[in-house]
């Protein structure tokens, strides 16, 4: 599998927190014609906080070191005036989840958006954020219905194992979606020991 890293046009404000998250789900959808994505530069980050410092967890994570998992609690919203929908209140790689090779990840993934289907599948990052959703690069890495989305208050869990090290998206397959923004970054990291994330924004 080719492991890129990519850059997005932010200025960057690196929060590292320790990391959790649950998940297990399936979908199938095809790829399609891909979209330019923004270059990034590089973040600084502090320092990962330690497995049991609760403090520095937000509260959508949650990291069991001993197991070997890391669990996400996420919900997709569309505030009014956003460009996209939000995952946990982040967008356009926003938000970078790392995870150490060979970990467990889980989902716990529900829609809250009532204007619109959202799904949620991890695909391998390449130069242009696709059109739509294509092939998980994990098996189960994704939601049911990852093109046709699913609706208001409907969830899905999935679980899978990050076996290949690389940088990868977290991104909604309904056509459209993904290039407006609606995406998470996701880092299996071999050189990690714990679960973190870091989160930038727009100045």
């Amino acid at each position: 599998m080719i492991q890129l890293s990519h850059s997005f046009h932010m200025t960057a404000v690196a929060v590292v927190f320790s990391l959790g998250v649950a998940c297990s789900g399936r979908g199938q959808a095809a790829a399609s014609d891909p979209v330019p994505v923004e270059p990034r530069a590089p973040a600084a980050a502090a320092p990962a906080a330690q497995a049991g410092d609760t403090a520095a967890l937000p509260p959508w994570m949650v990291v069991d070191s001993a197991a070997r998992v890391v669990a996400l609690t996420l919900e997709v919203t569309a505030p009014p005036g956003a460009p996209s929908g939000l995952i946990n209140g982040h967008r356009a790689g926003e938000a970078r989840i790392v995870v150490p090779l060979g970990w467990t990840v889980k989902w716990d993934w529900r829609s809250a958006d009532s204007t619109a289907p959202h799904s949620l599948v991890v695909m391998v990052q390449r130069e242009k954020v696709p059109l739509e959703g294509g092939r998980a690069s994990f098996s189960n890495g994704m939601t049911r219905m990852v093109l046709e989305g699913l609706g208001p208050g409907q969830r899905d869990q999935s679980s899978f194992v990050a076996d290949e090290a690389g940088w990868y998206w977290m991104l909604c397959g309904v056509p459209g979606h993904a290039i407006k923004g609606e995406w998470l970054e996701l880092r299996v990291d071999p050189e990690a020991k714990l679960p973190s994330v870091v989160v930038r924004k727009q100045a």
